[in-house]
């Protein structure tokens, strides 16, 4: 029944791999890594074995393009596993059937896993391509194969607890990152801090201890899971149960929220028990004023607190003990907006087309403006909250080191940054609303837009710099489109040593800028002008 007979993981094979885009992504993915291996397969007819540097790199490259593909897809394939049944409303169906909990778990995780680890197999192939340039045996590569599966397991499974845990697919979407990311920069950390030089105890420690904590991990919320789901506390009336928020109040452990103070009714005000005042706008004061994540506030004070609490050992690395590392926290901080930011604009006009609500919102005395405004503005609201409780560090380190003291306008320019990527995630993802029909079409629209703007850009410079040494100048012009070039381009001064600890290159972090504002200006302009040709509305709209 756990896998043999198991309906649940059956249909959803079924479901997931006889979809046309299984087939296409799965070219794409081996075509890209094809032409990887392609491009950068030495042109001489004779391989210098002793100098096999440039072998090391591409393998490196390639299984760390690997790792984060693990970690970043893991999430979005598992964190609505249990949430999807929920929202469609067979949860309880599901709840009744003979099924034993262990046995939907393990079909659910296998079944959103499935996916994942074809596409990491079919890598295998094109790695065992790069043995014979040297400097990478066999023991290595199957050694990295296991800690990539042993990860995209791990985090599929933390995924999945969160999905159990949680009503809505964008709570245990957010969550989950806010686990698998921290989790996943330690990996790599203590995958480069262990280079060449201990090469066998980083080995060792990849077939033993990883294994291990992989094992105690999933079997530690396997069985959580398994028991939520024998004795769930959220059926019951369409699992919608009432939440008082007086009682929440004073009963919460941690932070409290207050819905009429300040900051606390900026992104998540209190409901309206008065008329709309004259000229508002109807949208915007309805997207404000519903609930975030639903569960009152609970859920919102678990993401902040864990926000806050997973930044505190980056923080004191990055940010105190190396202010030199600086940039690699707020590259941190750019890619939870990344992940995070389309979740909550992804679904907002394919949520209306979806509640055949569309055609109503149109008919209306709104202007184009002033619907996509309001629904901009409400999406950008709760990524930038979430983004700005990592951003809390910074400022307390602004206050405690004098190295940023000294360095305020590269601080400054980090917010902007920072501010600009947020903006621009919930522009796309609002914008592939708007040019989508179904939600989840949308948010995968969005997630592929944002990795070709922001990731692809760094990944080709690394790529350049590891083979084509001397291509990499020409290709760094290009990363101006990517919010992490430009952190990084960034100049920062150690007043206390009296010198530069990077070279600056402001021009790239300009072009940033303007590219970002002329961006976000060109795609509400074609959003105001498909919303004026009633793009996608009236039975074109539900087909």
């Amino acid at each position: 029944m756990y896998l043999k007979e198991n309906p649940v993981l059956q249909r959803e094979l079924l479901a997931n791999l006889r979809m046309g885009r299984a087939f296409w992504l799965l070219l794409a993915y081996v075509s890209v890594l094809g032409a990887v291996v392609l491009f950068a397969w030495p042109e001489a007819k004779k391989i210098d074995m002793t100098n096999p540097e440039a072998a090391k790199g591409l393998v490196n490259l390639f299984f760390l393009g690997q790792y984060l593909l693990a970690s970043l897809m893991a999430p979005s394939f598992a964190a609505g596993a249990i949430t999807g049944e929920k929202e469609r409303r067979s949860y309880e169906m599901l709840l009744a059937s003979p099924l034993r909990p262990g046995a939907i778990v393990m079909g659910k995780l296998l079944a959103s896993l499935s996916y994942l680890a074809i596409l990491i197999f079919c890598s295998l192939p094109i790695v065992l391509l790069c043995l014979p340039l040297g400097g990478v045996n066999l023991y290595e590569v199957l050694a990295v194969y296991l800690a990539v599966i042993l990860s995209t397991v791990t985090f599929g499974m933390i995924s999945l607890a969160c999905s159990s845990y949680f009503r809505r697919t964008a709570s245990s979407l957010v969550v989950s990152y806010l686990l698998v990311l921290p989790l996943g920069l330690f990996a790599l950390l203590f995958w480069q801090a262990f280079g060449q030089a201990a090469a066998g105890f980083r080995l060792f420690a990849t077939v033993t201890f990883m294994p291990a904590g992989a094992i105690a991990i999933c079997s530690v919320l396997f069985a959580a899971t398994s028991r939520r789901l024998l004795h769930p506390p959220d059926v019951g009336s369409e699992g919608k149960e009432v939440v008082d928020e007086s009682t929440e109040q004073r009963e919460a452990v941690g932070l409290v929220i207050q819905r009429d103070k300040f900051p606390d009714k900026l992104f998540a005000p209190a409901k309206r028990d008065d008329l709309l005042a004259d000229g508002a706008n109807p949208i915007f004061d309805k997207e404000m004023r519903s609930e975030i994540f639903s569960q009152g506030t609970l859920m919102l004070r678990v993401v902040i607190q864990m926000s806050m609490l997973l930044a505190v050992p980056l923080m004191a690395w990055c940010l105190f003990l190396r202010p030199d590392l600086a940039p690699w926290y707020i590259s941190y901080v750019l890619l939870f907006n990344i992940l995070v930011g389309p979740v909550f604009s992804a679904g907002s006009m394919t949520s209306e087309r979806e509640r055949e609500t569309l055609d109503l919102l149109l008919v209306t005395t709104l202007s184009p403006w002033q619907i996509l405004w309001g629904k901009l503005i409400s999406g950008w609201r709760v990524s930038s909250v979430l983004t700005g409780f990592l951003l809390w560090p910074l400022v307390l380190a602004c206050v405690l080191v004098s190295t940023y003291r000294q360095n305020m306008p590269t601080v400054l320019a980090w917010l902007a940054v920072v501010v600009l990527t947020s903006l621009t995630t919930s522009t796309l993802a609002l914008f592939c609303s708007v040019v989508f029909r179904k939600t989840s079409v949308s948010m995968m629209a969005s997630y592929v837009l944002i990795v070709l703007l922001f990731i692809v850009p760094v990944a080709a410079l690394q790529y350049a710099e590891t083979i084509y040494q001397a291509e990499a100048a020409s290709v760094k012009q290009a990363t101006f489109v990517s919010p992490f070039a430009a952190t990084f381009s960034l100049p920062l001064e150690n007043p206390t040593a009296g010198e530069r600890q990077r070279v600056g290159h402001g021009h790239i972090w300009a072009e940033f800028v303007a590219f970002d504002v002329g961006l976000n200006a060109a795609l509400v302009a074609a959003m105001i002008w498909l919303f004026s040709s009633r793009w996608r509305v009236a039975s074109r709209g539900t087909q």
